[in-house]
């Protein structure tokens, strides 16, 4: 078994109404046509997995100007990530006692506005980041079009990055990390299995944003590029916790982020 360490790095707070999360939450009926919504505060979150070959970052969270324009108002008004400006990537690497300069590849879960904002921390160098086949087109489209998710930003991602495209359901990345194509929120999702020695950890990420996601209520459709193809996912992801006993970190749940971390706010 590989010597696999994984630090957990707190990128801040995002808030939004959990029916974006957690789809028909609060709906109305003809009894309460005015029911309760509750406003809640989600995490942002990456990784650095260190193994005997590479140090790895997964995701880069939010760009640290998304309060202030860098994001589209409507998505921002939906998800507002109310710390961005105090969690720029390199700061958070450096409490969590990393630098950019120590990174040797960087994983993309997808890459949408909230994972993607701290790639232009390695333009121009020869890191490689890697990112699913199905993910990369879309995101291009997606931002370059009126059609597809408005979650992509062009500038977070049309740059001058050192790509590496992962095919398939399931890629080696290294002893110990493999990479595992979750289709449903985007075509490209990626979650990860990391074999860490005392226990390992499944990354499904925002395959379920929180708990009841895993549990199978789906999030709002305006999350899902293929609820089908999400189900699916969730199956998979469901059995490698059966077969393996691993902990799951999920996409958004501060409550399981805090836990698996040791941290509480």
């Amino acid at each position: 078994m590989a010597d696999i360490t994984v630090t957990f790095v707190d990128r801040g707070r995002v808030q939004a109404d959990r029916n974006f999360v957690v789809d028909g939450h609060s709906v109305a009926t003809a009894s309460d046509r005015d029911p309760d919504h509750e406003y809640e505060t989600y995490v942002v979150w990456n990784l650095v997995v260190e193994t005997p070959e590479m140090t790895i970052l997964w995701d880069t969270g939010s760009h640290p100007e998304a309060a202030d324009g860098y994001w589209p108002t409507p998505l921002y008004e939906a998800f507002a990530h109310v710390d961005a400006a105090e969690h720029a990537l390199p700061v958070d690497l450096e409490k969590a006692g990393y630098s950019i300069e120590e990174v040797d590849a960087v994983v993309m879960s997808h890459l949408h506005l909230d994972h993607a904002g701290g790639l232009h921390n390695f333009v121009g160098t020869d890191v490689p980041v890697y990112v699913h086949r199905e993910e990369l087109p879309y995101a291009y489209y997606s931002a370059n079009t009126d059609e597809g998710s408005i979650a992509y930003l062009a500038s977070d991602f049309d740059r001058d990055l050192n790509w590496e495209i992962v095919h398939g359901d399931s890629y080696h990345l290294t002893d110990g990390v493999e990479l595992l194509h979750l289709p449903g929120h985007t075509p490209g999702l990626m979650g990860a299995f990391i074999d860490r020695p005392e226990q390992p950890l499944l990354v499904v990420g925002d395959e379920a944003y929180v708990e009841a996601n895993y549990a199978g209520q789906p999030m709002a459709t305006s999350l899902l590029w293929n609820n089908g193809a999400w189900k699916e996912s969730l199956e998979q992801c469901r059995d490698r916790q059966r077969a393996t006993g691993a902990d799951v970190l999920l996409g958004h749940d501060l409550t399981v982020f805090e836990s698996l971390a040791g941290t509480t706010d």
